[in-house]
């Protein structure tokens, strides 16, 4: 489990083909690593990693094909800066909210307008995650703990602060990029609860739906 709050900006240093899936090497930059040991878990842009090999100035992980197929990670390059954050511990500071590590679905960057001081992004999330994603909620972006300040549809807006900017990829973001997004955990855990009994039967690939709300006391006609 993670925070959402990135202590480092890293870089990907190498990207080795191996068996069908890849082993990638991460710079961590100022990240410390004197508390982290093999088979630990490290957040990279939001994507759960496990370090196999630990050289001294950054890790290597194994990234499965899956991974590959599920998030943005495919789209990185060697020299491609990303977020970190390594897994929190009973006395972390939760200063962001509940993160997993598990990428839900890859998002994409619509437009980039200045605000003041900060930068206002709107992003495109799949539709199959709108659902998921409120006014006012959290949603993580790469592993960064965000909030959302206004949904359209599928399309969320975000505020980012220059110090946010400063401290993770987020200024590198322009319309075309494509970004991991992982929605609130609470969310995910109060759509299963609404199904109660019904959680044991199959619902349909669309999940909870509004006539399943009517139909079963959810919603007064």
């Amino acid at each position: 489990m993670f925070t959402g709050i990135i202590e480092s900006i890293g870089s990907i240093r190498a990207l080795t083909p191996k068996g069908g899936d890849v082993r990638v090497y991460v710079a961590t930059g100022k990240l410390d690593l004197a508390d982290v040991k093999l088979g630990d878990s490290i957040a990279v842009s939001g994507v759960c990693l496990t370090a196999v090999e630990l050289p001294g100035d950054g890790f290597w992980a194994d990234v499965s094909r899956e991974t590959l197929d599920c998030t943005a990670f495919n789209q990185l390059k060697v020299g491609s800066p990303v977020n970190l954050e390594k897994a929190l511990t009973p006395t972390t500071r939760l200063g962001g909210h509940l993160v997993s590590g598990h990428v839900d679905g890859v998002g994409e960057v619509v437009a980039r307008e200045e605000n003041a001081r900060a930068i206002q992004f709107r992003i495109r999330a799949p539709k199959e995650l709108a659902k998921y994603i409120a006014h006012k909620g959290s949603i993580t972006v790469d592993g960064t703990s965000l909030t959302v300040n206004a949904v359209n549809g599928a399309e969320f807006e975000l505020t980012i602060v220059p110090h946010t900017l400063a401290e993770t990829i987020m200024d590198s973001y322009h319309p075309g990029r494509q970004v991991n997004l992982e929605v609130d955990l609470l969310a995910r855990y109060l759509e299963r609860l609404l199904l109660g009994d019904k959680a044991a039967e199959a619902v349909g690939k669309g999940g909870i739906t509004e006539s399943f709300l009517a139909s079963n006391g959810y919603l007064k006609s």
